[in-house]
């Protein structure tokens, strides 16, 4: 059964609190919430965030060409809603 949005928020939160507990998690986490704005990631932590996500989920997911599909774009910040919807087509 794939999980709800609301569940990959949950699972966002925790995951980032675990690897980055020095971040400020206490922000709202939602679709809105900005990676690098909000959350205070530095790009490289995005790739640690991957390797969590994985590890969390158990499976190898398609992380770079997303985050490389974000930088072809142009995308200054990454929103957490782009990871949900990437999350719920992929775990």
């Amino acid at each position: 059964m794939p999980r709800s949005a609301e569940q990959l928020y949950a699972d966002l939160a925790t995951i980032v609190a675990a690897a980055f507990p020095d971040r400020d998690v206490s922000v709202p986490i939602g679709p809105d919430t900005k990676v690098f704005a909000d959350i205070g990631l530095a790009s490289i932590e995005l790739v640690v965030l991957g390797e969590r996500l994985e590890q969390f989920y158990g499976r190898k997911l398609p992380y770079g060409p997303f985050l490389a599909g974000l930088r072809t774009r142009g995308a200054e910040d990454l929103v957490l809603g782009e990871l949900v919807a990437f999350l719920q087509t992929h775990v």
